[in-house]
């Protein structure tokens, strides 16, 4: 097999005419380039060069070799210049994953962001439930991802690398009509007699309710289970009953809807950047994080 280290050697032996020019400009001895030439000539199994008092005269072969060298340079050369570009975020795709509720708040700013201050990247977004978004980046068709954990049901993943953004603490959705609108902060213990509007299809703030209900003392009486975060407000709105929702939920109240602080014991869910242990991060990955970080920054202050 031929020394591709070796060829771009005599390459540009070739281009220089001589060993000894070679030498010079690349700051080797005439001896160390001549033995490596000899021993790409024992690889090639024949002559490459014609040595003579005034330099070198190429082989058929060495003709043949000097001009694939020219290649092999011209393709490594733009080889490092696409790798520079990737490493300087002046092409490529980042492809990312998110869930619906940090879609539409913690998220807008870091694309809006990033767009900006690096308008060549390809930026795609994936949004998912959590069970959706694992496959996505197993399969590597997403870098990295957002997602969320609650205390009983903590990411902890050995092939996986978790970074904590922010805490989403819970809000007590009324009707503008409750007896509780004016409180600074409520207690689920407050509506233990109310209905709650709660979400479908055994969605995670589901088991949050009942589970924060249980704590304290009572089982939550479900009036309505909405799909989406819009219709639990309209249903809180029409005062069917109350409702939890995340922090990071109530961007856009609508009209006839009040939100009460709820003092702990109250289900407080991390916002999480995950990626998986064994793939590295582009670099345009490792700046989008830096976004991430500076809009969750913007929401705890």
């Amino acid at each position: 097999m031929l020394d591709v280290r070796r060829i771009l050697l005599f390459t540009e032996v070739a281009h220089r005419g001589s060993v000894t020019a070679t030498a010079r400009a690349l700051n080797y001895t005439p001896s160390a380039v001549s033995q490596q030439i000899s021993r790409l000539e024992i690889e090639a199994g024949q002559p490459l060069l014609e040595r003579h008092a005034r330099g070198v005269t190429l082989t058929d072969a060495g003709r043949a070799l000097a001009e694939r060298g020219g290649r092999i340079e011209r393709e490594l050369k733009a080889a490092g210049n696409e790798l520079a570009d990737f490493a300087g975020l002046r092409t490529g795709t980042l492809r990312v994953g998110t869930f619906p509720t940090v879609s539409a708040s913690l998220l807008p700013a870091a694309v809006m962001g990033f767009r900006e201050a690096h308008p060549d990247i390809r930026l795609t977004v994936r949004s998912a439930r959590l069970a959706g978004l694992w496959p996505l980046l197993e399969n590597r068709e997403i870098e990295l991802s957002l997602m969320w954990d609650y205390d009983w049901s903590r990411i902890d993943r050995e092939d996986a690398v978790v970074t904590p953004l922010l805490d989403d603490p819970p809000t007590l959705l009324v009707s503008d009509r409750h007896p509780l609108v004016g409180r600074r902060s409520v207690t689920l213990s407050d509506v233990a007699n109310d209905p709650w509007i709660t979400r479908a299809d055994n969605h995670p703030v589901a088991d949050a309710l009942n589970r924060s209900c249980r704590a304290a003392g009572y089982e939550p009486q479900i009036a309505y289970e909405a799909h989406d975060y819009q219709e639990a407000q309209a249903m809180v709105a029409a005062g069917i009953g109350v409702a939890l929702a995340p922090t990071l939920a109530l961007d856009g109240i609508r009209p006839g809807v009040s939100v009460l602080p709820l003092q702990p014991p109250a289900p407080v869910r991390r916002i999480l950047l995950v990626r998986m242990a064994g793939h590295s991060l582009t670099p345009a990955a490792r700046v989008f994080t830096g976004f991430l970080r500076d809009s969750a920054a913007t929401r705890t202050h």
